[in-house]
């Protein structure tokens, strides 16, 4: 079994044996049938991934890497907030009549500030301390910018990254307001813990800790019986991540950059009810 699943295993039996259950409150998120989705939440989660010692990928079932590299990049490479410019659909209900997700997300990384060493956005600016100043406590990107939440279709939910290089290891915090354990969880970590080791790669470091904060780690009402098959499931050792060793370029990734070796999964879930 991967760190990763045991993470996740204990984080679900927590918030399944000592959350707050929401039942009866008056709460924002709809089933597709309108019924109000409930859930079982936790505050203040706080996980710790050791990327140098392995990958953190769930594999108590299995996660499509390739898909959550492609939105990945949509956010963190592309910048962009067009549902066009991303290969799946997972986006599609957030899209407003322009085929956009409003100023959320990419958006938000896109935008540029004036600094003393010239012009940069988030992102940018992250990959220029990280070569020319990596013992800065300064880097790091915030995509909840309040000035523009009213034209966000979806507030974002993992919001926040922070960078901190310790010797040769990069190790970054990531801050999520909110999280849907079974459905984002490792989605999410996968996601994150890839885009360390995309600006070590090209900065010439070593991975280090991934440290996942969440806000708010809930289980809905519907998606207690699945977890609950899920966490009593045998997983397997974690897989290990190849990337192309000769991308130096941030923005020469692709989603063909990276493989997985030796990645063994339990059987896919059936599908998966998602509130909105």
């Amino acid at each position: 079994m991967s760190k990763a699943d045991q993470i996740f295993i204990e984080n679900c039996e927590y918030i399944l044996g000592h959350g707050y259950d929401e039942t009866g409150t008056d709460v924002r998120p709809r089933w597709e049938d309108g019924q109000s989705a409930y859930t079982i939440k936790q505050f203040g989660l706080v996980n710790r991934y050791n990327l140098a010692e392995e990958f953190p990928i769930l594999t108590l079932r299995p996660i499509n890497i390739k898909a959550a590299i492609d939105e990945l990049l949509w956010i963190w490479q592309k910048k962009s907030n067009r549902i066009d410019d991303l290969n799946s659909h997972i986006w599609d209900s957030w899209a407003g009549p322009d085929g956009t997700i409003g100023k959320a997300y990419g958006y938000q990384l896109a935008q540029k500030a004036i600094y003393k060493e010239g012009e940069f956005d988030q992102v940018d600016r992250l990959l220029f301390d990280l070569k020319h100043n990596p013992t800065s406590r300064r880097m790091m990107t915030n995509m909840f910018n309040h000035h523009d939440l009213h034209a966000m279709q979806l507030y974002p939910c993992a919001y926040s990254l922070t960078l901190n290089v310790s010797g040769n290891q990069l190790n970054a915090i990531l801050n999520q307001r909110s999280q849907d354990m079974l459905v984002a969880n490792s989605w999410n970590v996968t996601q994150y813990a890839v885009l360390v080791h995309m600006f070590a790669q090209v900065s010439g470091l070593q991975v280090g800790e991934l440290v996942h904060v969440i806000a708010d780690a809930h289980i809905y009402d519907r998606h207690v019986p699945l977890v609950r098959d899920l966490i009593s499931r045998q997983g397997f050792d974690a897989p290990k991540l190849i990337i192309d060793p000769t991308i130096s370029d941030y923005y020469q990734f692709t989603v063909d950059s990276f493989k997985l070796e030796n990645y063994q999964t339990g059987d896919k879930m059936t599908k998966i009810p998602v509130a909105v």
